[in-house]
């Protein structure tokens, strides 16, 4: 399977803002995009106007970073997205917010989404009791994840939690830190799926 192993700010940069790849690095100056708020390469400092299909792939190449999957697997998820009811940008979004990886980083349990899924990978996690090693799993509403009980000393993860802290835990899920312990209440809305990507444009991209 492809894996990115360049330096990650670099895709920052190359998006024109922050997309939170490195944890708490990203809130403080130590941030690439706060030193370097251009494109990196050698002339990522020259202006020019992206065309409408511009626009449109820098959308879709920030959603597939933020959430860290590859153009198979995110098209999978925007056919996905299109045979379900509603808006299918919505849609995408809310299937993204579903997996596991993003969730254990939304409930604090990693500072990372990439984090995330090297926890889940060494089996660090169970959802609903069962020891799950997928990090793309979708979750529903009512289902519930928590650390595995040998892996709760793991200084990372109580770094995580500890990091935590700093941000809010999402409406829609529910965070008992002293037990390890998160549930998905409910699925999310478009309120609470608040990502600096215009959906609408990666729709349009991929319905020509």
């Amino acid at each position: 399977m492809a894996r990115y192993t360049n330096p990650v700010c670099r895709l920052c940069r190359r998006e024109g803002g922050k997309l939170f790849l490195k944890g708490d690095r990203c809130f403080t100056v130590k941030c690439a995009v706060e030193k370097r708020n251009y494109p990196p390469g050698q002339h990522g400092q020259r202006r020019s106007k992206p065309s409408e299909y511009g626009l449109q792939l820098r959308e879709k190449q920030k959603m597939k970073r933020i959430y860290g999957v590859f153009e198979t697997q995110f098209r999978t998820y925007f056919e996905m997205a299109e045979r379900q009811k509603g808006i299918t940008g919505e849609n995408l979004v809310r299937l993204l917010e579903q997996r596991l990886d993003n969730i254990l980083h939304r409930l604090g349990f990693a500072a990372s989404r990439a984090q995330a899924r090297v926890f889940v990978r060494h089996g660090h996690f169970r959802v609903n009791g069962r020891r799950v090693t997928i990090p793309s799993a979708l979750l529903r509403a009512g289902d519930v994840v928590d650390v595995q009980p040998k892996s709760r000393e793991l200084v990372e993860i109580g770094a995580a939690l500890e990091g935590a802290k700093k941000r809010r835990v999402p409406a829609w899920l529910e965070l008992d830190a002293a037990n390890f312990k998160g549930t998905v209440r409910t699925l999310p809305s478009k309120e609470e799926m608040a990502i600096p990507v215009q959906e609408q444009l990666v729709v349009a991209l991929y319905s020509k």
